[in-house]
């Protein structure tokens, strides 16, 4: 009986999969190498492949995406100087991007930003000027104006890398009250009240959290169960735990190495993601090349290593899972690839043989086509 129905819940998986949509995955890049701006592949979640479908819209160094709730239109961070985030529609058909329009960060090397669950804001981190500001969202899908902006100060122990403040990313909480920003030169992760109504982020120091000295904290990841929140440090190479209690609290529970044991080289880390089913949590080292992968105690929080995936090239600084959960595309910068690897039922990750070409791949997303 118990095989009978194991076969059956395993039928009925197959099936569901099998039916699974198109997506379509785009690209952003560091231009300069050769790249013009963001590409896209059309994938198949059915079979795992990827059609390459070509350049989808030019613009300048698009470092990382954000895709709006109705998946009708797309955002990017032109990360220069200058400081600009810049609005595309997305044509259903083919994949290609229709620019909108482009509006100031009011900050310098704009390197990161996420869109609220309403559409209505967007949020961005200036690394440069270690700044955030949310930006008004028009119904068109065009940028408005600067609604509020907040300034970071302070420094960390590392006289190089942190003599000033760094804002590396900015991610809206699950119950959507608040929001938390990376700052890798102060080693802080500021909380802001959001009102999305207004829209309006306030800083509410009472509730800024710490890494450790010298950690750099860059990206920030949630447990689907909204009770915990993951800082992926770049400069510790470390994940830090905290516990979340939905009223804008963080609570650090320890750091977990991204490396093994025996590595001696010199290595930094990208990107965190959990997965889906909150089981498995993984993290990007680039140096040793790889994907870290933990497992998740969902009672806890707590982080476990499990193993050290090699991402086949050369600095994975970005990567995703797509949307069924079943795969995950890493995006090797320096060795212009970006690898699928299959995600096994255990959160495990095995190279599927295909390998995009893509010059400069930084961040990765998924549209349902």
């Amino acid at each position: 009986m118990h095989s009978f129905l194991l076969s059956t819940a395993l039928a009925a998986s197959t099936t569901i999969f099998a039916a699974a949509p198109g997506y379509y995955v785009y690209v952003g890049t560091y231009t300069g190498h050769g790249s013009q701006g963001i590409y896209v592949w059309r994938f198949d979640p059915a079979t795992g492949k990827a059609e390459e479908a070509g350049l989808a819209a030019e613009t300048e160094s698009p470092s990382f995406l954000a895709v709006h709730p109705s998946r009708k239109y797309l955002y990017a961070v032109n990360e220069s100087g200058k400081g600009m985030v810049t609005a595309f529609a997305i044509d259903a058909a083919t994949g290609k991007l229709q620019k909108l329009n482009s509006v100031s960060t009011e900050g310098s090397d704009p390197c990161h930003l996420s869109v609220d669950k309403s559409g209505r804001s967007l949020a961005v981190a200036n690394y440069g000027s270690g700044n955030v500001a949310l930006i008004r969202m028009n119904p068109d899908g065009s940028l408005g104006d600067i609604a509020a902006r907040d300034q970071h100060t302070g420094t960390g122990p590392d006289k190089e890398r942190q003599a000033g403040p760094h804002a590396h990313s900015i991610n809206f909480a699950p119950d959507e009250g608040f929001a938390v920003a990376a700052d890798l030169g102060t080693d802080s992760l500021y909380v802001y009240r959001f009102d999305p109504s207004r829209p309006q982020i306030t800083r509410d120091d009472s509730l800024t959290a710490k890494t450790a000295p010298g950690a750099g904290p860059r990206h920030f990841a949630f447990h689907p169960n909204g009770k915990y929140g993951y800082s992926i440090n770049e400069m510790g190479s470390t994940v830090t735990e905290f516990s979340y209690d939905g009223k804008g609290r963080l609570t650090a529970l320890g750091s977990e190495s991204t490396l093994p044991k025996d590595f001696h080289g010199e290595n930094s880390t990208a990107e965190v993601v959990v997965h889906p089913n909150g089981h498995t949590l993984y993290g990007s080292n680039r140096g040793l090349d790889s994907i870290a992968v933990f497992s998740v105690d969902p009672a806890s929080g707590k982080l476990t290593p499990r193993a050290q995936v090699p991402t086949q090239g050369k600095t994975p600084r970005g990567f995703a899972l797509d949307p069924t959960g079943h795969y995950l595309f890493a995006a090797n910068q320096d060795s212009h690839n970006i690898v699928v690897f299959r995600v096994d039922a255990d959160g495990g990750l095995k190279p599927t043989g295909q390998v995009l070409k893509c010059i400069s791949p930084v961040c990765i997303r998924f549209v349902q086509r």
